[in-house]
């Protein structure tokens, strides 16, 4: 049953930086062009001392103002008081297709944005980083409200920064971005109308910050082939899909911080199924690449909580889910999908260049290896169970011959699930890892005697504050302090693929705790390590207090 809840929106940041690209068809990833603009050797954005993405100081900046009711076109919008009417005359100002040496920010005074104020499609804008484009509300955060599909396409160093952006289509869709920062935006699908609410494809440095991004019949939000970044202090909720998963080759990515909720197949995926046309050189084998999802809140999914399908070193570690998998599993490890989706030419390329995959339909599966599943809470209270077991782990499968996938191919290949806190159903609720599947007696890292032993699987309760009305810290002196955490291991070598695949961040230190409290070798699992009330959340996370 879908609980009602109250959003209350705390202050968010402001100003920013990053940059785009839009996309075809609503739904479509395109195939990405020969010439990519998107290559391994360039500098990647620094973090500031809370992990946000660091604008610096440009210091040549033109700024352009555009006030819907009381603007012209035909003024300068060099000020307030001559401002012009429309987004898009202030867009057309920014030269097209050669990087800029002076950088623009559009400031959009409180109104609305209905789609003939704005671009069809926003492309061909270079940014750089000492001069960027920002798109920024002037107002205060929110006050300035698009209504209309956002695409964008082929666009560098784009911020958008405290803005709202309404529609049932797809939200906000970008193709070929480099660097490319949404921060402090509300991006609204309407009562899960949009198709999905963010999509963005074939990019490079993409930072989602402290935002509200939910509303769609499939996705909150989609990347696929989508290399360096973070998803940081986000609301993300209300898909009939995942929320938010990354797949089809995405890489170099941190996923902290953010409340995740009110999804259908479930909360967070790293990888899923991707047409074989759609990767780009060389992340052209795993679904992703070197994801770290720590210290986010998951509840209310009917699928589960986290997953990865076809994922190659990836760390889900001190995260709380609660009501989650009543459809399913709280859990899940299994195969990634890869078929050809028509494109048999660039399919067979990227099979000759030694990528996972064939040039027909049939559905290749995609295998797992290094995952480390650490110190994390389930807790599904009375009432509340995953249906069927605790977690999904598939057995092996044999692919095509000349696919370059490993065979046979395996979900289990270095699992290990340690530290867990699971509260979930019946005491004989099944494990997930019977005649057939993985985990079998033989894997020296995930078997079911190892699983039991190194996690509490319906021995303790966890005693969180008030988890039903959204207050999911553990109880001071409670039972979550009671439980056996183990220190997380660095990820192995960087393993030697064809094409090869640069390499990602092997250690996996999880510093602090969602509040930014220290964490210790000791501490508890989940997402918080106490209950002192100064510090129950950053200042920048949004407030969700659920009511059922």
């Amino acid at each position: 049953m879908r609980a009602f809840r109250l959003i209350l929106l705390s202050l968010l940041l402001l100003v920013a930086s990053s940059a785009c690209g839009s996309a075809p068809a609503p739904g479509a990833s395109a195939p990405p062009p020969t010439a990519a603009v998107r290559s391994t050797d360039l500098p990647h954005a620094s973090a500031d001392s809370a992990g946000r993405y660091d604008i610096g100081a440009p210091a040549l900046m033109t700024d352009l103002w555009v006030d819907p009711v009381h603007g012209a076109d035909s003024h300068s919008g060099a000020s307030r008081d001559q401002a012009l009417r429309t987004i898009s005359a202030a867009w057309n100002q920014i030269p097209t297709a050669t990087p800029l040496t002076n950088g623009y920010r559009i400031w959009l005074v409180a109104g609305d944005y209905t789609e003939d104020y704005f671009p069809v499609y926003w492309e061909q804008r270079y940014g750089t980083q000492t001069a960027p484009i920002i798109i920024q509300s002037a107002d205060g955060p929110l006050a300035a409200r698009l209504q209309g599909s956002l695409n964008v396409y082929d666009v560098r160093y784009l911020y958008w920064i405290d803005l709202e952006v309404r529609n049932a289509g797809d939200v906000f869709h970008c193709e070929l971005c480099d660097h490319l920062l949404l921060r402090g935006v509300r991006f609204d699908g309407g009562n899960r109308q949009a198709h999905e609410t963010i999509k963005v494809n074939q990019s490079r440095d993409v930072y989602i910050e402290d935002s509200d991004i939910g509303g769609s019949y499939e996705n909150a939000i989609d990347f696929v082939a989508v290399q360096y970044g973070h998803i940081v202090g986000n609301r993300i909720h209300t898909a009939d899909d995942w929320c938010i998963y990354l797949k089809g080759g995405s890489a170099y990515y941190r996923i902290e911080g953010n409340e995740i909720y009110d999804c259908g197949t479930g909360g967070f995926t790293a990888g899923q199924g991707t047409g074989f046309e759609y990767m780009v050189s060389p992340w052209l084998h795993y679904e992703a690449y070197d994801l770290k999802f720590i210290n986010n809140v998951v509840h209310d999914t009917e699928g589960a909580g986290f997953g990865v399908n076809g994922g190659y070193n990836i760390l889900l570690a001190y995260n709380t889910l609660y009501r989650v998998g009543t459809r399913s599993h709280g859990m899940e490890f299994v195969f990634g999908l890869r078929t050809c989706d028509g494109d048999t030419a660039r399919c067979s390329a990227n099979q000759s260049a030694g990528g996972w995959g064939t040039a027909n339909s049939q559905e290749e599966p995609i295998p797992n290896r290094n995952l480390y599943v650490f110190n994390n809470i389930l807790y599904n209270p009375a009432g509340v169970q995953s249906q069927w077991q605790h977690f999904a782990i598939y057995g092996p499968r044999q692919p095509s011959p000349g696919s370059n996938i490993p065979a046979p191919a395996r979900t289990d290949d270095n699992l290990q699930i340690r530290g867990n806190l699971i509260w979930n159903g019946p005491a004989d609720l099944p494990l997930g890892i019977g005649d057939g599947e993985a985990c079998q007696a033989g894997n020296p890292t995930c078997n079911a005697d190892q699983l039991r032993a190194d996690n509490a699987i319906n021995t303790i309760e966890p005693a969180l504050v008030d988890p039903a009305h959204g207050d999911f810290r553990p109880v001071a002196g409670g039972s979550v302090f009671g439980v056996t955490t183990f220190a997380i291991p660095a990820f192995p070598a960087w393993a030697s693929l064809t094409p090869p695949v640069p390499a990602g961040n092997l250690d996996n230190t999880v510093a602090t705790d969602r509040a930014g409290n220290p964490r210790t070798a000791s501490g508890p699992p989940g997402a918080y390590t106490g209950q002192d009330a100064a510090t129950f959340r950053r200042s920048y996370l949004p407030l969700v207090v659920s009511v059922t």
